[in-house]
């Protein structure tokens, strides 16, 4: 299996290569030369490989389509000490909840960060110290967060051999118990940078950092955020389970719903939809950023300024520039990396928006790769927490009722619409309360997190800084 850029270099790689890379050197994200196909045997086969051997055993069957470049019994072993039940709270690590007529909730967050994050962090946490270890080597994890990424990143990597995070996040914009969850680690090889902006500013450091070819090289720059793929491959395998969990027979679909921002998760949604696996409808739900959404509904893709970016109730979703969605508009466009570059590079730059509305090709997002989408302000996911605790007894945070409101504006009759859950209400306790007049549960491991020490610098959005930072900590420890 070799990967290529979207921006259309021509250089190949393998798996472990693009591990430890993130961005290609051309600025563009990595993919697959081609999806592998999964046949109605193999699918049939995998029903019986979750239901009698588990999470663990359906992820090394779908990774090692991706992966020949680890030994297929060292890839099992990082499977089997991911997906555990002391990890992730279940023996099914994502089990499904039937919720109301044709509509289930498929659980994402029970690992350590309490985010749906965690399914692929856990497992890139051991692909990475597996990979340097065999090689040697160290890498610095350079990225950017609106709330959970930062989390399950430094919870996955803490204390791992030959790895640093530096995790930057928007000062003051995530909630207290997302603060509290990555600024209580007082782990050495962690480091929390809380920048002076937005989500997007973060994002844009990270980039900007990751496109100096010297610097990247120099300080063995590498990513966690889902620009990386590995980390979206990972997420491909709870597609699979859900459909598995949801339907009897391979002659079914199901449709997923996916609360986005970064368009990250419901990228491997896609992917799972390209391998096969029989998909209906792909549902982006956005907050009032919704600039996917925008895009969706109009064909126009436009990127807001930090101005322009609201701060809402589901703040992980608070991002008006989609890294992922390059990967998507890719296959749109027959994979043509050359105007891929110039809808994402020099369009972007220019106009900070490209139009598709007239091409051909827009009418493929529903028609051919089965996408639609919705938007979720802070009064309908007020009213979706409270009617979802009154009649049915359960809980939901502000991104999964953002998703459970749109859903619910997509289903069709005889398809289940499972809505992937993101991430459990005590992360967002503000606005629970504020639905709910009571507090969300919380784990007795997280008791008290808010007051404890923290360890986090403030800074500037400033490229140049960050790298002194990374060179700084780099040389002290050597």
């Amino acid at each position: 299996m070799k990967y290529l850029s979207t921006r259309g270099a021509p250089e190949r790689k393998r798996f472990c290569e693009i591990l430890l890379e993130g961005l290609a050197p051309d600025g563009g994200l990595y993919l697959p030369e081609s999806y592998p196909q999964v046949s109605d045997a193999t699918l049939t086969r995998w029903r019986t490989v979750y239901h009698q051997q588990g999470y663990a055993e359906l992820a090394f069957e779908v990774l090692s389509l991706y992966i020949d470049d680890i030994p297929a019994a060292d890839l099992r072993a990082l499977c089997e000490k991911t997906y555990t039940a002391e990890v992730f709270g279940t023996g099914e690590i994502v089990p499904l909840r039937h919720l109301e007529e044709g509509v289930w909730l498929e659980a994402l967050s029970n690992g350590p960060t309490l985010a749906f994050k965690d399914m692929a962090m856990q497992l890139l946490g051991n692909l990475f110290e597996y990979e340097l270890a065999r090689r040697g080597e160290e890498l610095n994890i350079l990225g950017a967060t609106s709330g959970d990424t930062g989390s399950a990143a430094e919870y996955a990597m803490r204390g791992k051999k030959g790895v640093r995070v530096f995790m930057t996040s928007p000062h003051g914009r995530m909630s207290a118990f997302q603060q509290a969850q990555m600024f209580s680690l007082q782990d050495a090889n962690i480091y929390n940078i809380a920048v002076k902006g937005v989500f997007d500013d973060c994002q844009d450091m990270v980039k900007a950092v990751s496109n100096d070819l010297a610097f990247k090289r120099q300080y063995r720059i590498g990513t966690v955020n889902s620009i990386n793929w590995a980390r979206l491959l990972a997420q491909v395998v709870y597609y699979f389970a859900g459909y598995i969990q949801a339907t009897q027979a391979n002659s079914q679909k199901v449709s997923f719903t996916v609360p986005s921002g970064n368009f990250g998760n419901v990228c491997a949604g896609h992917v799972a939809r390209m391998m096969g696996l029989p998909i209906d409808k792909l549902v982006v739900a956005t907050n009032e950023n919704d600039v996917l959404d925008e895009f969706f509904r109009t064909g126009v893709y436009r990127v807001r300024g930090s101005a322009d970016t609201h701060e809402t109730s589901s703040p992980s979703m608070d991002i008006s520039k989609a890294s992922n969605f390059e990967r998507f508009v890719f296959d749109l466009l027959g994979r043509d990396g050359a105007r891929t570059a110039d809808l994402f590079g020099a369009q972007l730059a220019k106009n900070g928006r490209f139009d598709l509305s007239a091409d051909p090709a827009f009418a493929q997002c529903a028609s051919r790769y089965g996408f639609v989408s919705g938007k979720s302000t802070h009064a309908n996911r007020l009213d979706t927490i409270r009617a979802t605790w009154q009649h049915y007894g359960v809980m939901i945070d502000t991104h999964t009722a953002d998703g459970l409101k749109v859903a619910r504006e997509h289903l069709t009759a005889g398809v289940p619409m499972l809505v992937l859950e993101t991430a459990l209400p005590i992360k967002f306790a503000e606005t629970i309360v504020q639905a709910l007049g009571r507090e969300p549960e919380r784990p007795a491991k997280f008791e008290g997190i808010e007051a404890l020490p923290k360890r986090v610098q403030v800074m500037e959005v400033d490229v140049a800084a960050i790298k002194a930072l990374i060179a700084r900590e780099c040389a002290h420890s050597a």
